[in-house]
């Protein structure tokens, strides 16, 4: 036994027992202290490749359209996701790319001809792709990895998540490799990942990168998706759109879906779609032949400290409501305009978009548990989701006819406040504005240079709330305003409607120091 064991058994037994403590102490010190070691990077990934190659297709479309086909309304045919460079809503404006789609024009035959990528979930035949791999396609046409050709029909797609799913088309009972999805909410920042795809038409390519972030919001194109991205530095490129993105146990765990690229071709930042989103979507795809979504019948904005200071409240993350539709789940649970809503079904709200998503999730006529912010109190309502319908966006004539039964508000009813020239809606400046003709309040006609107004807002917006108060007149208005400024605040929350739909948002004004502000 050692010198010092001994010492310790020979000492009292107060002093033994914290000298073991100590020494327990140290060693757990010690082995605490060691250093998070990584796994290293995997031998090779030939076996998990050659075992998953099969069930991954490449995916050729062809669209036939005439010389002056104008069904879309411009001669330009081209899809509106292989149109390169996005939107101009677009938060990467020009550096944004969709890379499924090697897109030719063949003038002779007038056809359009794009490619991607796929994979087998069914031995049937049934797989998974990119809904902009076969939009709008006329001739869809799949080869296996052994070169087999197939052609294959739409059996559901789904714009909002970018989802599709085909049927092969086949006189035999077909019996091919297939692959499983894996659960995307396992996978962390760092794990490995590899992407089998066909890059420029180059068939059952293989990369291998690591998960580099999580639950990106980004817009695809024109579209704010209803699906939080993976992040991923795998080396994709055109051609990969709709190919799988495996996990090292051979699991799909995202669709690979676009890219940000200045050139166009991979610069290791890569997005997929994540498996646990792909297969709600497939379910209901499989199921109904589209996607069913919740719906809640509000407009939204971002909540920010210059909003709650508007408010006189303390910032909190959420999203304030700006509008409730009639006759809306939401109008039926009791949500007002100016609800602060920071909890939907026990999920935290963040953002405007973190509630539509969660929303769109939640099942059609499911009952939750919303939790509201109103009037600086904490309130619980019960909301029954409706189902959501894809908005049509339908150019609307104008009338040119005049009205010559203009309701005459009198000039005497305009006023200037905070830099704003104020008037009363009539028919000529709702038709100068083409303000929407369910809209009331009170116009903006002119916003004096160098003002806070300026900064926000613009001649023709309607404010229909002054701090959560209905406004009909300019004297609402002012009357609002002043008895805010003598109240001690430095802003006033607007809620402001704006275009031919009437959309509204909460705008926050900050007040001028000096009272006479007329320009």
């Amino acid at each position: 036994m050692s010198t010092y064991l001994t010492k310790i058994i020979d000492a009292r037994p107060t002093t033994a027992i914290k000298a073991l403590m100590v020494a327990l102490f140290i060693m757990a010190a010690a082995l605490s202290a060691q250093p998070v070691v990584a796994k290293g990077t995997p031998d090779s990934f030939a076996d998990l490749v050659e075992t998953l190659s099969p069930a991954v297709v490449n995916i050729s479309t062809i669209q036939k359209f005439k010389r002056n086909d104008r069904r879309r309304g411009r001669t330009d045919r081209r899809p509106d996701n292989q149109r390169r460079g996005g939107s101009e809503n677009s938060p990467f404006g020009d550096f944004w790319e969709r890379f499924g789609d090697r897109f030719e024009e063949e003038e002779e035959n007038r056809t359009a001809r794009s490619l991607g990528s796929g994979f087998i979930i069914d031995a049937s035949g049934i797989i998974v792709t990119n809904n902009h791999v076969i939009a709008d396609a006329d001739e869809i046409t799949v080869t296996l990895n052994n070169e087999d050709e197939y052609q294959a029909e739409v059996i559901g797609r789904d714009v909002l998540s970018d989802v599709a799913v085909l049927r092969l088309k086949s006189d035999t009972a077909l019996n091919l490799p297939t692959v499983k999805f894996g659960n995307s909410e396992k996978q962390r920042i760092g794990d490995w990942v590899i992407a089998i795809g066909s890059p420029f038409g180059l068939e059952s390519t293989v990369t291998a990168g690591i998960i580099s972030g999580r639950n990106r919001d980004v817009r695809t194109g024109s579209l704010q998706p209803d699906v939080e991205f993976i992040q991923t530095d795998a080396t994709i490129n055109p051609g990969n759109s709709g190919g799988p993105m495996f996990n090292l146990e051979g699991q799909v765990i995202g669709v690979n879906t676009a890219i940000i690229s200045p050139t166009g071709a991979s610069v290791g930042i890569g997005f997929a779609i994540p498996s646990n989103d792909v297969q709600r979507v497939v379910g209901e795809l499989m199921e109904h032949g589209k996607v069913r979504r919740g719906f809640l019948g509000v407009t939204l904005g971002n909540m920010t400290k210059d909003l709650a200071e508007s408010m006189g409240i303390d910032f909190i993350k959420g999203t304030i409501v700006g509008t409730v539709n009639p006759d809306s789940p939401a109008e039926r649970a009791g949500i007002e305009i100016g609800d602060i809503i920071i909890v939907w079904d026990g999920k935290k709200v963040v953002s405007s978009n973190s509630l539509s998503r969660l929303v769109k999730r939640t099942k059609v006529g499911q009952p939750v548990d919303v939790v509201v912010i109103r009037k600086g109190e904490r309130t619980t309502l019960s909301v029954t989701t409706g189902e959501f319908v894809s908005p049509q966006t339908d150019d609307d004539d104008e009338d040119g006819e005049d009205d010559d039964n203009e309701r005459d508000n009198g000039e005497d009813r305009l006023a200037f406040v905070e830099g704003m020239a104020l008037s009363p809606i009539n028919d000529r400046l709702r038709r100068t504005f083409r303000i929407a003709e369910n809209v009331e309040g009170v116009v903006i006609t002119r916003i004096a240079p160098r003002t806070p107004a300026r900064v926000r807002l613009r001649p023709g917006m309607v404010i229909v709330r002054v701090n959560q108060q209905p406004v009909s007149t300019p004297s609402d208005v002012v009357e609002i305003i002043e008895a805010a400024r003598d109240q001690g605040r430095r802003q006033v929350l607007l809620l402001i409607a704006q275009g031919r739909d009437g959309g509204t948002a909460h705008v926050p004004l900050r007040l001028l120091r000096e009272r006479d502000n007329d320009d």
